[in-house]
């Protein structure tokens, strides 16, 4: 790792979105103005504000937005209530990236792709999406299915309605959990939208989510056919120190800060049941 990887950079907010009752995004910059680091997709950071406190969070913006940095952050804390009252022009300490990345330029490249989230765990896959998004020709078709509570939400909706479901080459399909006035579109639980759905079983599936989600839909791929080599997902969540010296996410073997956040499911079975 990178000595300057542990070196905090004051970082300005530029520009905050509401995307959900509960779910901003923030885009941050340097002193300069400039991005604070490059990352790859999957990478997270650590946020703080002196005498609040710190957390990880994954960077969401794409590494081919060559000008700022964006974090999509639920409030569920005490420094994210902070974070959530903050305004444009405000600062806070910003270090990494963290992590290992999902594997964009080997094991990806090529793929037909599935993307699967639920709630907030669409915010880590929003960078891998975009990236591939920014790098079409490397990629082959490229399916995105995602579900939440309600309509409200759905984080990234309209940038979904106005650029993912715009390309070509892009499928979308949005689900939420029970019928609301003003929602014509899919009205179910993610793993049995992606059983109805049938993904294409050539392709690799990244799926980020709640612990329940991931799980049933797992067993909803190896249904259909899928094997654990061909599944990834994100455990940034685990993430503490993010180098792995207070071992608050040790699972067996592993730290996730060091061996993850990214695995195969095939490797999450060589780990203890307690992830």
């Amino acid at each position: 790792m990178n000595s300057e990887t542990l070196i905090p950079k004051i970082g300005v907010v530029t520009d905050i979105r509401i995307d959900t009752p509960d779910v901003r995004t923030f885009r941050v910059v340097g002193l300069d103005g400039k991005k604070a680091f490059e990352h790859m997709p999957g990478q997270c950071a650590m946020l703080s504000m002196p005498g609040v406190g710190e957390a990880m969070f994954s960077i969401t913006s794409s590494p081919t937005n060559t000008e700022y940095m964006e974090f999509s952050i639920k409030k569920c804390g005490c420094l994210t209530d902070w974070l959530h009252a903050m305004e444009v022009g405000q600062q806070i300490t910003i270090r990494g990236p963290y992590g290992n990345y999902f594997p964009v330029e080997t094991d990806l490249k090529g793929q037909d792709l599935v993307f699967i989230a639920g709630g907030i765990g669409l915010a880590p896959l929003r960078s891998v999406i975009n990236y591939v998004r920014a790098k079409r020709g490397n990629y082959g078709k490229l399916q995105v299915i995602y579900g939440s509570r309600s309509k409200e939400d759905l984080v990234d909706y309209q940038e979904i309605l106005d650029e993912w479901m715009a390309d070509e080459g892009v499928e979308v399909n949005l689900t939420i959990d029970r019928e609301e006035e003003g929602w014509d579109g899919h009205v179910g639980f993610v793993p049995n939208y992606v059983k109805e759905l049938e993904p294409d079983l050539k392709s690799k599936v990244l799926v980020c989510g709640p612990p329940i989600m991931i799980k049933f839909t797992l067993a909803g791929l190896k249904e259909l056919g899928f094997t654990e080599t061909q599944v990834y997902t994100t455990m940034e969540l685990r993430m503490k120190c993010g180098v792995g010296k207070c071992g608050r996410c040790n699972i067996g073997n592993k730290y996730v800060c060091k061996d993850g956040p990214v695995f195969r499911f095939d490797q999450l079975d060589e780990l203890p049941d307690e992830y």
